[in-house]
C-alpha cells in the first residue's frame, strides 16, 4: 500500500541528484532486507554476478600485490 507520502517522496527523489538517488536507493533495500529477508535478484544482476565470477575464473583481477604497488608507485 502507497501512502500520498511515499508516492509523493518518490516523485520528488526522481529529480534529485544521482548520489541522492543511490543513497536513498540503498536506504531502501537495507530496510527492505530487515523486513522481507533476502533481496531479489534482477536478471541484470545476475548476468553482473555471472561475468564477475568469469572475469574471477580467468584471473582479470589484480591480486592485492599488484594493487598495493599501483597505490605505492602514485602516493610518491
Amino acid at each position: 500500500m502507497k501512502t500520498p507520502m511515499l508516492e509523493g517522496l518518490i516523485e520528488r527523489a526522481a529529480g534529485w541528484p544521482a548520489d541522492a538517488q543511490a543513497e536513498l536507493l540503498r536506504s531502501a533495500l537495507d530496510i527492505e532486507l530487515r523486513y522481507l529477508g533476502s533481496y531479489p535478484l534482477s536478471d541484470e544482476d545476475r548476468a553482473a554476478l555471472a561475468l564477475s565470477a568469469e572475469n574471477v575464473r580467468q584471473g582479470r583481477y589484480a591480486t592485492d600485490e599488484e594493487a598495493a604497488a599501483v597505490f605505492d608507485r602514485y602516493r610518491g
